[in-house]
This record gives C-alpha cells, sequence and structure tokens, in this order.
C-alpha cells in the first residue's frame, strides 16, 4: 500500500511511518497542506492520512479540493480536533473515518484495513484466490492452509495484487507500493520480487502480460 502521510507534528510522522514502512506500506511524508495538494494533484495513493491543522493550508481545506477533483482516494483524518462538530464536519466532507490523537498505532492500522475493505466491497478481511489466503488482519499467508513466510516487501506487493484480483499492475504501480520517496529503486526489484513469490506460493499463481504487467486470479475484462 502507498500512503500520503500529510502530518507536520515531526514525533508523529516519524513514529507513523515508521510503523507502517515496518508493516511493508511504501510512505510519502509532507508537513504541510500546499504540498499535500501539490502530491495529490500529481501522483496516485492508495490511503491518505491526514492531519487538520496544518500549515500553508488546512486539511479540511485539502480535503474538500480532493474530493471537488473527484479524486476518491481514501482519507482518514488524523487529529486532535475532538469535538463532535469537527468530526461530522470531517465525514461529510468526504473522509472515510476520523481518528482523534493521540491514538494507538493498532488502532490507525486496522481502520486503514476496514477502510480499504469497505472501498474494495469485501466484508471479510481476509482475501483468498485458489489456494492462497492472504489475512490483512494477522498479516498471515498461507498456501492449502500451510503458513508462508514472507518478507516485508514481497508482503508489500502480493497485497497490492490481491486487493484488486485481475487488475494488471505495471512495473511501476507496483514498484510505487514499494518504495516511498527517497528510497532507492533497484531495477529489478519488481521481477525479483514476484519471482520469490512465485517460489513461495507456486509458479502459475502470479501472471505477466508481457509488456503490460502481473495480475493473480482472472484478468478484468477490457473496458
Amino acid at each position: 500500500m502507498r500512503v500520503l502521510l500529510v502530518e507536520d507534528d515531526r514525533m508523529i510522522g516519524e513514529s507513523v511511518r515508521s510503523a507502517l514502512r515496518a508493516a511493508g506500506s511504501a510512505v510519502d511524508w509532507v508537513r504541510d497542506g500546499n504540498a499535500a495538494s501539490s502530491a495529490l494533484s500529481t501522483e496516485q495513493f492508495d490511503m491518505v492520512l491526514l492531519d487538520l491543522g496544518l500549515p500553508g493550508r488546512d486539511g479540511m481545506e485539502v480535503l474538500r479540493e480532493v474530493r471537488d477533483r473527484r479524486n476518491q482516494t481514501p482519507v482518514i483524518i488524523l487529529s486532535a480536533r475532538d469535538a463532535l462538530h469537527d468530526r461530522v464536519a470531517g465525514l461529510d466532507a468526504g473522509a472515510d473515518d476520523y481518528v482523534v490523537k493521540p491514538f494507538d498505532i493498532e488502532e490507525l492500522t486496522a481502520r486503514m484495513r476496514a477502510v480499504v475493505r469497505r472501498r474494495s466491497g469485501r466484508s471479510a478481511p481476509a482475501i483468498e484466490v485458489g489456494e492462497i489466503r492472504f489475512d490483512p488482519t494477522t498479516r498471515e499467508v498461507t498456501r492449502q492452509g500451510v503458513p508462508v513466510t514472507l518478507s516485508a516487501r514481497e508482503y508489500a506487493l502480493l497485497e497490492a495484487l490481491l486487493v484488486r484480483p485481475g487488475a494488471i499492475l505495471s512495473r511501476v504501480q507496483l514498484e510505487d507500493r514499494l518504495y516511498g520517496w527517497g528510497d532507492a529503486v533497484e531495477s529489478n526489484a519488481v521481477t525479483v520480487y514476484i519471482h520469490q513469490l512465485r517460489q513461495k506460493l507456486g509458479a502459475d499463481f502470479i501472471h505477466n502480460v508481457r509488456g503490460v504487467g502481473y495480475y493473480v486470479g482472472r484478468p478484468e475484462p477490457a473496458p
């Protein structure tokens, strides 16, 4: 998952970024509303974690602008504003959830998973494709019921493919799920991780459309 973290508090930002990276997410961190607006207008993210009291431009203004542009990226507000009218205003402006500071990182990641499930139309936390079962709640992957151990980046790449079975993701799109801004991107990283996943999950589990990208399950029909 590629996450845009919009947070001007250095301690909170570093804590959240470290925790999400350890869980396999690629995290890009900006500290003011103008930078957030610019990032969201030029790049794609799977999730936005948005503070409200930001320098440059308030988080509510950023959120309204995002939704006015018909950008449907999931947004979770992270704010110390705990009044009922603030929470209602944030949700009515288009946020998918509202988390009041201080918060526990485990609760935040659980809420992120819940938002992803709702957006993908799933009710159960686990995803099953063929003989592979992927449970983001426990971070457990099994093949025919047998646990499979994955590295953080193998897990992140597999998650990107499983969230939308049948959708073909290009190498660049998969790199976006693995690396944040400033991370050194190895030229053949996706090829290496795909090879490693095929060794662990079965040679035919991840399919390749030459020159286009990779998918699992049945390919989505062409529009």
